[in-house]
């Protein structure tokens, strides 16, 4: 299984991607977590100790290691570098591993646009599509609203991407541009999942302004989040509701590939 999950800021996907993380590792065995986000948060969210999270280091801010990797000056601009870097050791060498989930950072790139063409953003591309192309763990792709990661030549290795909403106007409208972005590169199958439901009424705004797209389920506001933050633990362990919202979800998810799997 390969996963994107995305939505506008602070509407819980992190949250969602590291629930999915506990579902998939009690039956696959491994997975592999990828913070995509320019705020890393996903190993907090998971619970990873303290010590773990501190020995890694986003990939784009390993400057010595992209520079390696395409043949770039660190803290230059313009000039030649590598389109196709190597990065196939990356996944083993530079994450971190507990109980069952393996932990990727990207972080972001600092300068240009959304479209930059940059020795960071070009590794980074570059090693999202060797992990969806040759890696055959369950991938889960936590990823800021958009599809910067992701490109036409990866599109048809992604499962699914599922758009996270909050039961707002703004958070819908965000999905409806997301949903765009993604039929640009080819992402076909695209669901909705509603976040921090507090009443019938909730769930049905969300059902009824879905832009086009099948709402897999919702996930209930849960004050366990906070506190699950505020005492490192992973969200998993301290809200059993959402735990139990993220198996019907990923259970509505398995059918609903299975209804469209040739």
């Amino acid at each position: 299984m390969k996963l994107a999950i995305t939505g506008k800021g602070g509407v819980g996907k992190t949250t969602l991607t590291s629930l999915l993380a506990y579902h998939y590792a009690a039956q696959a065995g491994a997975v592999l977590a990828i913070d995509a986000d320019p705020s890393p948060c996903l190993g907090a969210a998971l619970g990873f100790p303290p010590g773990l999270l501190q020995s890694l280091t986003p990939i784009a801010e390993m400057h010595e290691l992209v520079a390696e990797r395409t043949d770039s000056k660190p803290g230059t601009f313009g000039g030649y570098f590598k389109l196709n870097p190597r990065v196939e050791d990356i996944p083993d060498r530079y994450t971190a591993t507990h109980r069952g989930i393996t932990l990727l950072e990207l972080g972001a790139v600092e300068h240009g646009g959304s479209g930059c063409i940059c020795p960071e953003s070009v590794l980074l591309k570059q090693l999202v599509s060797h992990i969806l192309l040759r890696r055959n763990e369950v991938v889960l792709l936590d990823m800021y609203a958009g599809v910067e990661h992701l490109g036409r030549a990866t599109a048809e290795a992604v499962d699914a991407m599922i758009l996270v909403v909050e039961p707002t106007a703004r958070s819908i409208a965000t999905a409806a541009q997301i949903k765009s972005l993604a039929a640009d590169i080819g992402l076909k199958h695209l669901f909705l999942v509603g976040s921090k439901i507090q009443t019938p009424e909730d769930a049905q705004y969300v059902s009824a302004h879905s832009p086009g797209l099948p709402v897999l389920g919702h996930m209930p506001h849960s004050p366990q989040v906070q506190t699950a933050d505020r005492l490192g633990q992973a969200v998993y362990d301290a809200a059993p509701e959402l735990a139990q919202a993220a198996h019907a979800i990923a259970e509505g998810l398995a059918r609903q590939l299975a209804a469209v799997a040739p």
